[in-house]
């Protein structure tokens, strides 16, 4: 088995850490514990989600603005593309902010599924979506995130699930990943090693 797709998540696997969930459920109104924000939001009133769509974009586009690419970012895209891997990313973010990301930093992702092409992570929906464009099966697919939904999402669509350990809290979702890297160049040397077990 050789790996012809890599999906990436966008915050906090492609750019640095930024958004503070915790913050912008507080300015919405909502306890810090309250649960993950898009699911609550579809709980809300049509008022109540307007003010909340407000907070979470506002939040978002500065996270844009100040982004800054994690380490090996740039190099493991162009790397990836190089040896005609497909680079696909699965954000909870939108579209609009993931091609700003991508301008921003002069990257360039085969495709992008975001939180209006349909369900959102940990729903399997976006891996599956991806490899679909890309005519590809998820065991030949890394699903490489920083939060527990992107390796959930992965594990249901029967992909492979790849922690970046990048925080603290990530120690909490180990048990979840099939590989733990600490730098995103790491992924270089998983897709090698899966290819060479392949071979052998």
């Amino acid at each position: 088995m050789a790996i012809k797709t890599v999906i990436f998540d966008l915050d906090g696997t492609i750019t640095r850490p930024f958004l503070d969930f915790d913050l912008i459920r507080q300015e919405i109104g909502l306890s810090p514990d309250a649960g993950p924000i898009l699911e609550l939001m579809d709980q809300m009133t049509p008022a109540q989600r307007a003010c909340a769509e407000d907070v979470l974009l506002r939040h978002e586009t500065r996270a844009v603005m100040e982004s800054e690419l994690n380490d090996g970012a740039e190099t493991t895209i162009a790397s990836l593309q190089k040896a005609g891997i497909h680079v696909g990313v699965l954000t909870r973010n939108t579209r609009i902010n993931a091609e700003a990301v991508a301008g921003k930093h002069n990257l360039r992702f085969d495709a992008i599924v975001d939180r209006q092409d349909g369900p959102v992570k940990p729903d399997a929906f976006g891996v599956l979506e991806l490899c679909r464009r890309f005519g590809c099966a998820p065991f030949q697919t890394l699903v490489v995130g920083d939060f527990l939904y992107d390796l959930l999402s992965a594990k249901a669509a029967e992909a492979i699930a790849v922690l970046l350990k990048n925080t603290q809290q990530a120690q909490n979702y180990v048990e979840y990943a099939d590989y733990v890297i600490t730098s995103l160049d790491e992924v270089l040397d998983i897709v090698d090693n899966i290819g060479r077990n392949a071979k052998g």
